[in-house]
């Protein structure tokens, strides 16, 4: 199976001068953890979690106006959407990442896989069974 055949489609990307607030409410809006961040061209130059905003910015509240930019993961997991799911997969565990960012040719958002993805896709493994049903309000159609 291919990236293209499991990923999320739908990318939300902010910019690097967006405030934190913005990515939370962007986050909470589209029920998701994970934003890409790209700069004027699009191109994916970090990612910010919902985690990243709980761990690096809830102890301060003024922190919340700050830019989403300083404090971005550097670290951008990607593949390309004619990789396989295993190599998605492969690139995930390397990482330690629950989510890696399916990019074109010049790194710009195309999708998103999770590993409730990976769940979903996982139809015959006792483990795949119980991370789908775990993960399925994550599952969109």
């Amino acid at each position: 199976m291919r990236c293209e055949q499991i990923m999320k489609r739908s990318v939300k990307c902010l910019g690097e001068n967006d405030s934190v607030h913005e990515a939370a409410v962007l986050m909470r809006d589209e029920n998701i953890g994970f934003v890409p961040i790209c700069d004027a061209t699009g191109r994916a130059i970090g990612i910010v979690t919902d985690r990243d905003i709980v761990l690096r910015i809830a102890s301060d509240k003024s922190a919340l106006e700050a830019a989403v930019g300083s404090v971005m993961s550097k670290d951008v997991v990607t593949c390309a959407p004619t990789d396989s799911m295993a190599f998605a997969e492969s690139r995930m565990r390397e990482w330690r990442k629950s989510r890696i960012l399916v990019v074109d040719q010049f790194q710009k958002p195309l999708g998103v896989i999770s590993l409730s993805d990976l769940a979903q896709a996982d139809r015959p493994s006792r483990v795949g069974r119980v991370l789908r049903a775990l993960t399925a309000r994550e599952a969109r159609a």
